[in-house]
């Protein structure tokens, strides 16, 4: 129900953003100026119309649904990571006088903790998780960082993939070792 909602929400700020005149679109991230980093958050929400929302709105649900099976704390922790990480590389790196906006970064940071999480935590179930995610996502994936497409934020895929491996590391599930008690 959680990514249901998270990906409804997506579609009914669309929904305002076009009653409003694309107001929203205001929120999305314009590098460098420090008045933007406020709309770090924000700009994960919103999108540059239907089009934009229905690209994301699949490999969000399924993502964010495999991810958030370890609970929704730990979901909603890994996905403020990500958010916040992606959010602060486009503010960082992103062309002068662009705006970002959009769940993209979040789906590529998903992705990317899923296909690491595994090997960071030690689980083999979720090692053979990450490399079936891999297998099937990883060819668009590894395409979305490049800067091939014009009007696409590659910088926003990228760091979303960063966030994602630092999610990994930073969450990680620590494993702990019973030491022999002497007396």
């Amino acid at each position: 129900m959680l990514m249901v909602t998270w990906v409804g929400l997506l579609w009914a700020l669309e929904g305002i953003d076009s009653v409003v005149g694309h107001r929203l679109d205001s929120l999305g991230i314009t590098p460098r100026q420090s008045g933007e980093l406020w709309d770090i958050v924000p700009s994960a929400f919103v999108h540059f119309g239907f089009g934009h929302v229905a690209a994301n709105s699949l490999p969000l649900l399924v993502l964010g649904f495999i991810a958030a099976l370890r609970g929704i704390g730990r979901f909603l922790a890994v996905a403020l990571t990500v958010i916040v990480l992606d959010g602060l590389g486009v503010w960082l790196f992103s062309p002068a006088h662009t705006n970002t906006a959009g769940a993209s970064g979040l789906i590529f940071g998903l992705f990317s903790y899923l296909v690491v999480r595994g090997f960071v935590d030690r689980r083999a179930l979720d090692v053979v998780v990450g490399l079936a995610i891999g297998l099937y996502y990883g060819g668009s994936i590894l395409w979305g960082v490049l800067p091939v497409h014009t009007g696409v934020s590659w910088q926003g895929h990228l760091f979303g993939l960063v966030g994602g491996v630092a999610a990994a590391y930073l969450l990680r599930e620590r494993q702990t070792v019973a030491l022999p008690v002497t007396e």
